[in-house]
């Protein structure tokens, strides 16, 4: 008894110090302070705001350098890349690109790739917009455009950076859906749509990837206090007539059993765990926090 004790001891003690597959290592590493995405490198496309902004802040707090892309002021983005540089202590770069032209797009890919001739390690696409109302209504260009921002940028980005990532044999492809890419919700046509479909797109990189280092997967998030959240509930205030956290609690009843909201940080943080070892495994999910939207 005694030996096979030691012999434990011995292989607990091995699995600590040895780098091949523990995720001991993983807490150990962590616990000295380290930080897991040292090294690496992420494109966050809608990073200047909201979620996207979130998620390229969690990158960038472990170890990750950064291109963002976004519609901000150039005050923004002094500060934006200021806190990068100074408060993570990682590479920042900016691109400006309008994602309904592919011109941009590739623009977009081009400039990346030059920042990393050898190709980022991580995609985050996370662009997002929004327009409520009923079908018979909706503007036919503002249809395009949400198609363009969340369907076919996405394409477009994982086409031009796809490549790089599977000759260095890892990278992490993560998009940012919603709940509404797996269920519908009345007057958003296009938004539903385009998530449907970006999650159809999350699932055929998935299978086309497989086993080559690069994962794809997707985001699908319920209700979560964005800005793009907080313009809804504005227009909800305004169509029924009660006040913004009258209008805030009459969306979250409708449809989240939790009653509570996603933070942006839950989001982010979820992004993290899929650029992490542990979900190495995990392709072609669509992975919800939706306080239980789709189980009913």
């Amino acid at each position: 008894m005694a030996a096979l004790v030691r012999r434990s001891l011995q292989c607990l003690v091995r699995l600590q110090v040895e780098p091949k597959g523990s995720c001991l290592i993983v807490s150990r590493h962590m616990s000295q302070g380290d930080k897991p995405l040292s090294g690496k490198s992420a494109l966050v496309t809608g990073s200047t705001s909201g979620i996207g902004l979130g998620i390229a802040r969690a990158l960038a707090g472990n170890g990750c350098n950064i291109v963002f892309t976004g519609h901000k002021d150039e005050a923004g983005i002094r500060e934006l890349h200021q806190e990068f540089t100074r408060q993570h202590k990682v590479k920042a770069n900016y691109i400006p690109a309008e994602l309904t032209r592919s011109g941009d797009i590739e623009k977009l890919c081009h400039e990346t790739m030059a920042y990393y001739p050898e190709g980022v390690n991580i995609l985050i696409n996370a662009a997002g917009i929004q327009h409520v109302c009923p079908i018979e209504k909706f503007p036919l260009e503002r249809w395009d455009t949400m198609m363009s921002v969340m369907l076919t940028a996405p394409f477009q980005i994982i086409k031009h950076l796809l490549p790089a990532m599977k000759t260095k044999a890892w990278g992490r492809i993560v998009n940012v859906s919603t709940v509404h890419g797996l269920v519908a919700s009345v007057n958003k046509c296009a938004y539903v749509s385009a998530k449907h479909g970006l999650n159809g797109l999350t699932k055929v990189v998935a299978l086309e990837t497989a086993g080559t280092g690069v994962t794809c997967n997707s985001i699908c998030p319920g209700w979560v206090l964005s800005t793009m959240m907080e313009q809804q509930i504005a227009q909800a205030s305004a169509e029924n007539g009660v006040s913004w956290d009258e209008a805030k609690w009459l969306l979250i009843s409708q449809k989240q059993p939790s009653m509570q909201f996603a933070t942006i940080e839950q989001v982010a943080a979820s992004v993290v765990y899929l650029c992490s070892p542990a979900a190495d495994q995990m392709t072609g999910s669509c992975m919800t926090m939706d306080g239980g939207w789709t189980a009913q």
